[in-house]
C-alpha cells in the first residue's frame, strides 16, 4: 500500500472521485501543509493556519497506478486557479499535490508538465507539488459527506460550478 495527498478545494468533492475505483482502500478528508498543530476545520477556514483542505489516499500502485490518480485529480480541479477552487475562495481552498516518495514527485511533475503543454488550458497550471507534511484528519462529519449529507452535498456542488467547468475541459 502507499498513501497520495491532494488538495483540490473542498475536500467534501474529492472524495467521491478516488473512492469507487478498485486498489482505492480509503480516501480521508483533513488538512496539510500548515503551521498549526492539530487545527480544526474552524481553524483552517479562517485561513490563518496555512493548511489545505486535503484527501489522502491509501492504495494499491499495482491495481491503481499513482499516473491513474493524478489523471483523477486533474481532471476535478482548474489548476489555473491559484486563489481557490469554483466556489470556494481562500488559501485553503487551493490546489497542491503532496507526494510521499521521490518518484511520486517526479511522475507529479511528469503529468504537471504534460498537462501544462496539452494546450487544454489557455493559463498556466499552477498547482504546486509538494512534499507531504503532517496529516490531520478532519473532523469525522466531513469523512464521507456526499453519502452522509447526501442532499447537502450535491446542492453545494451544483452550486459550486465544478461539474460544469470539468464537463467543459474534460469530455
Amino acid at each position: 500500500m502507499e498513501k497520495a495527498a491532494f488538495a483540490g478545494g473542498c475536500f467534501w468533492c474529492m472524495v467521491k472521485p478516488f473512492k469507487e475505483w478498485d486498489g482505492i482502500y480509503d480516501v480521508v478528508s483533513g488538512y496539510m501543509g500548515g503551521h498549526v498543530e492539530n487545527p480544526t476545520y474552524e481553524d483552517v477556514k479562517k485561513g490563518d493556519t496555512g493548511h489545505l483542505e486535503v484527501v489522502e489516499i491509501t492504495f494499491n500502485p499495482t491495481v491503481f497506478p499513482y499516473e491513474k490518480l493524478l489523471e483523477v485529480f486533474w481532471q476535478q480541479i482548474d489548476p489555473t486557479d491559484a486563489e481557490g477552487q469554483f466556489q470556494d475562495r481562500g488559501h485553503s481552498y487551493s490546489t497542491a499535490i503532496f507526494y510521499y516518495s521521490d518518484e511520486q514527485q517526479k511522475t507529479a511533475e511528469q503529468s504537471k508538465k504534460q498537462l501544462d503543454t496539452s494546450g487544454m488550458f489557455s493559463k498556466p497550471i499552477v498547482t504546486p507539488i509538494r512534499a507531504a507534511e503532517t496529516f490531520y484528519r478532519a473532523e469525522e462529519y466531513h469523512q464521507d459527506y456526499y453519502v452522509k449529507e447526501q442532499e447537502h452535498y450535491e446542492e453545494d456542488r451544483a452550486r459550486s460550478g465544478r461539474d460544469e467547468f470539468i464537463e467543459s475541459h474534460w469530455t
